[in-house]
């Protein structure tokens, strides 16, 4: 049995798709749960119920933690410690392999190429929470009192990827009919990983044995866009000229008064005053995997909306 800790994200539902090639007995946990394939085994949990955690695990073989949380750093600070204890309990009482899914906000702001050996200096609170709980995760793995992965990715931009910041910024205004929006500076190169990529990617490290008690970063394109050149190639998968605004930080700061998303974003803001590189050679390398090039992911995701569209009219 393979278990998805937090399945109805984006990245839990691609993950679930691309683990049927390993196995059918797949078990989807959240609180509310649905299938993905037609044999997914639902368990409705929450995930900061210490028990119910206990239950959802019981007879896994690999569990996978994709969950998400509302994006608020006081609930982090709340929460995400609370999840990490329940999960790493409950895979140590059924003996599971853990497979966490994470974001680089650990690393803080890095200058050149994030890699797996990048030093863990976070530069906002929720970076902060972050590393507290990859912390909590190896600290288990060099006891020997559980085999883990962390395994992560970029930003991430895909088919069906509502939360996206680039989702909301760049492919949902194209299909308004308005401007792209980027932040602070679209002349910056900004690492994206496509999501079923990352979907695929994080199921092959689960099922090899070899990939335990590593960091892993998920395939990403190399070939780096800045944001004028992602919206170039938005606007050219829709067919129309790329027209875009650059939200400067103190236009960001004054809808944070008013918007508490974009409150919580402004100490992110790091990540588009400088280059923001990501680096998953270790991946693309042991696996001979090919990450999407952003051309392709960009139509494809394009293409997926305009599915949407046309299925709703």
């Amino acid at each position: 049995m393979q278990t998805i800790l937090g399945s109805t994200g984006i990245i839990g539902s691609e993950l679930a798709k691309s683990l049927t090639q390993y196995t059918q007995k797949i078990r989807l946990v959240s609180r509310n749960p649905k299938k993905v394939n037609p044999a997914d085994e639902i368990v409705a949990a929450d995930l900061m119920n210490e028990q119910q955690v206990l239950n959802a695990v019981k007879g896994s073989d690999v569990v996978y933690l994709t969950a998400g949380l509302k994006y608020k750093t006081s609930v982090w600070k709340n929460e995400w410690p609370v999840i990490m204890k329940n999960v790493i309990d409950a895979c140590k009482t059924h003996k599971a392999k853990l497979v966490f899914f994470d974001n680089v906000y650990a690393y803080g702001l890095v200058n050149g190429w994030m890699k797996e050996d990048t030093l863990v200096r976070p530069s906002s609170k929720k970076g902060e929470v972050r590393a507290q709980i990859a912390q909590m995760i190896m600290s288990e793995v060099e006891k020997g009192s559980l085999d883990a992965i962390i395994a992560r990715a970029a930003d991430f931009y895909g088919p069906n990827t509502p939360l996206s910041f680039v989702t909301v910024t760049v492919f949902d205004n194209f299909k308004k009919g308005k401007k792209a929006q980027w932040f602070l500076d679209a002349n910056k190169k900004h690492s994206m990983t496509y999501t079923p990529d990352a979907g695929k990617a994080t199921a092959i490290l689960g099922n090899t044995i070899s990939a335990y008690n590593q960091i892993w970063h998920l395939p990403t394109d190399k070939n780096v866009l800045t944001g004028k050149e992602f919206i170039e190639a938005a606007a050219k998968a829709f067919g129309i000229e790329p027209r875009y605004t650059v939200l400067k930080k103190w236009m960001i700061q004054l809808a944070g008064l008013f918007v508490p998303v974009v409150k919580e974003s402004i100490e992110m803001l790091y990540q588009n005053e400088y280059d923001y590189l990501f680096d998953s050679t270790k991946f693309e390398s042991a696996f001979n995997f090919k990450p999407t090039s952003y051309q392709t992911g960009i139509a494809e995701t394009v293409k997926s909306i305009q599915e949407l569209v046309y299925n709703k009219s």
